[in-house]
């Protein structure tokens, strides 16, 4: 008896022990982690307030103690290139992280562009099938936003790449850090933290727009949101529009039968597909259910076929008269699903589709053409059009990323900065393209601002041009946003240790996402290598440096030459350059290399004043380039007001 009593009375310490253990860490340092190289390593938080805290790492051991508050922090000395290692950090409890590589950190960060991810891009399969490198490390931050500095991440975890992991991989991050480490061999951890859609002054600071000229009038507009309001609102809001359009939500069990061949949805609402459910129902996140009759002929029932529903935000599950069909877990990703023989039947046949979306637009999107079912006798059967939905379920949020200024930087960024790294890999600027003339100040601003917050001096931020998007619009006659905004990142280059990937060459005139990510990826990591890595090359295209005007014509001198200027050109014709005098018209010009310079004219210019090249939306016929293989930087002479300037971002 009196042993049982022991035993109990250990039993009991020990369980009280653990119930007391606060020791805590931070989601970015957990297993599999990179940690930066040769500089200080920060291990940081939680514990008892006045708890002591022991740390050790490889042959490092440290103490503190938790503050009034319960948090901690202290300071490893650097660390050269290795592992694996193991942390332990020893309070009233024990937290032990394993399987750690010292290496190079990046953090990768943007919108929909640097989100993208390797499942998504040209010959991903081969890509996936060819990605065993378990010393590349990935970190996706979880997307949330906050009005407040945060000080943890939403969610997270480090993944090692090999085939079953890298297709969620950043695409441009995760072909940066194979360039990188294919010529060093020294670990690389990715922290990915973006969010599609964003514009630069979410993943910026209050107190960095407090300290601008620029900005701090803006700033100060900004409310004090009490997020629970706010989502009680909205919801209030959402009920009241769908209410007066007469569409329901469902309550219980009811769509359980949804996906099923006899259900009837003769009552239910309807909503043209494809599109983003938005252009309809306003701005709304959750479950919705679309469904279609369609009719099949005898010569093509009992046959396998093929289901194609263009693409669908964010995921789905895909039933065919019942039976489920497909279903993925990608927003930008096109559905393309097989049908068995066993599928379809003679006359009317129906298609059930559940559409889960968490945040920004939603549904069945894409291009009508994509929408359809192609027979086994190759008929095709177009599914464009009218569609019945339904709504299952909604999912409030109480703000989107681009509601204010400063609830990425705080929810995404603010939680990380601790967090010892290399530089930066930054894609982003689509959603700021409206207001390009501020992206002049509003750009180099945050990434100072970023500069601030990692206390790491200033660290390599490199960063990608806009790709050539957007065939029939923007060019120098009417005005180019996106022109704009790529002038203004090239302004941005006089900040000290920064570096530009021109990708004028690899876009899409028609997708906004680009597939060629693997290039995007590789000019960048041409930077680092060049100028971080030892690596002795040429990192970048010809920068316009001056011009000269020689009676009727102009010749233009470029930086970054390399080996020499190239045309791109299977006939020696240089493209993408504009002239105009000083009526401001521009004209095309025929342009020419001489001697490592380009000479430019137009018959209609007999006084030229101002050049420029590549200055559009979609400049994808530009082709001047280097020896080496890179695009010239698009650029102008001129400084005429163009379409962006004293558009400023505000506060609604």
């Amino acid at each position: 008896m009196i042993l049982f009593k022991k035993i109990f009375l250990l039993y009991f310490l020990i369980v009280a022990h653990i119930g007391w253990a606060t020791v805590r860490l931070p989601k970015i340092l957990s297993n599999a982690m990179v940690l930066q190289r040769e500089k200080p390593i920060s291990i940081w938080g939680w514990a008892d307030p006045g708890e002591k805290i022991t740390v050790q790492f490889h042959a490092q051991t440290k103490t503190t103690k938790a503050d009034k508050s319960g948090h901690w922090i202290l300071s490893l000395a650097p660390e050269v290139a290795g592992g694996p290692f193991t942390l332990v950090v020893k309070g009233k409890n024990v937290v032990t992280i394993s399987n750690i590589l010292v290496g190079e950190v990046w953090v990768c960060s943007g919108q929909s562009n640097m989100e993208w991810p390797v499942r998504a891009v040209m010959n991903a399969e081969t890509e996936i099938q060819n990605a065993d490198y378990p010393e590349i490390r990935h970190f996706t931050v979880q997307k949330s936003v906050s009005t407040r500095l945060a000080e943890e991440v939403k969610g997270g975890e480090w993944e090692v790449c090999n085939p079953k992991t890298v297709g969620d991989f950043t695409a441009v991050g995760y072909f940066f850090a194979r360039e990188v480490y294919l010529k060093t061999k020294v670990p690389i951890g990715l922290v990915h933290t973006s969010w599609g859609g964003t514009h630069s002054e979410t993943w910026t600071s209050r107190k960095a727009f407090e300290q601008s000229d620029e900005f701090k009038d803006m700033i100060a507009t900004m409310p004090d949101i009490d997020l629970g309001q706010l989502a009680e609102k909205k919801k209030e809001e959402i009920q009241k529009k769908l209410t007066e359009a007469k569409i329901k939500i469902a309550s219980g069990s009811e769509a359980a039968a949804w996906k099923e061949a006899a259900f009837d949805h003769s009552q239910w609402p309807l909503i043209k597909v494809p599109q983003q459910w938005e252009a309809t129902l306003g701005d709304i996140d959750g479950t919705l259910w679309f469904r279609k009759d369609f009719t099949i002929e005898a010569d093509d029932a009992a046959h396998p076929a093929t289901l194609e529903l263009s693409m669908i935000d964010d995921s789905d599950e895909t039933f065919v008269n019942g039976v489920k069909v497909g279903g993925l877990n990608g927003w930008n990703e096109k559905r393309v699903y097989t049908l068995p023989s066993y599928v379809l039947k003679k006359g009317k046949n129906v298609i059930a589709v559940k559409v889960v979306d968490t945040g920004g637009g939603g549904g069945i999107y894409g291009e009508e053409k994509d929408v359809r079912i192609v027979t086994q006798s190759q008929k095709i059967i177009s599914l464009a059009g009218d569609w019945n939905f339904e709504i299952e379920s909604l999912h409030i949020e109480t703000l989107s990323p681009n509601s204010y200024p400063t609830l990425l930087f705080n929810a995404m960024l603010n939680p990380i900065l601790n967090f010892g790294i290399r530089g930066v890999l930054w894609y982003q600027g689509e959603s700021n393209a409206g207001r390009a003339y501020q992206y002049r100040k509003e750009f180099p601003l945050m990434i100072q601002d970023w500069r601030t917050g990692f206390k790491q001096g200033d660290f390599p931020f490199y960063f990608v041009q806009l790709a050539s998007f957007n065939a029939e619009n923007g060019n120098s006659e009417n005005g180019s946003t996106w022109a704009e905004l790529r002038e203004a990142q090239t302004m941005t280059l006089a900040l000290p240790n920064t570096g530009m990937a021109v990708t004028t060459d690899i876009g899409d005139a028609n997708d906004i996402h680009p597939r060629n990510k693997q290039d995007a990826g590789k000019r960048l990591a041409t930077l680092a290598l060049n100028r971080l890595y030892g690596v002795n090359m040429v990192d970048g295209g010809p920068a316009y440096q001056a011009m000269k005007v020689e009676g009727n014509r102009v010749r233009l001198t470029f930086t970054q030459i390399g080996s020499g200027l190239q045309v791109k050109d299977k006939y020696g014709y240089l493209k993408g350059f504009e002239i105009a005098g000083n009526d401001q018209k521009f004209h095309y010009a025929k342009a020419w290399t001489e001697n490592n310079t380009v000479v430019v004219s137009c018959e209609a210019v007999t006084q030229p004043m101002a050049v420029r090249f590549a200055w559009a939306d979609n400049p994808e016929e530009a082709n001047l380039f280097n020896n080496e293989g890179f695009p010239a930087v698009p650029f102008r002479t001129d400084a005429w007001k163009g379409i962006t300037e004293g558009k400023k971002f505000t506060i609604e």
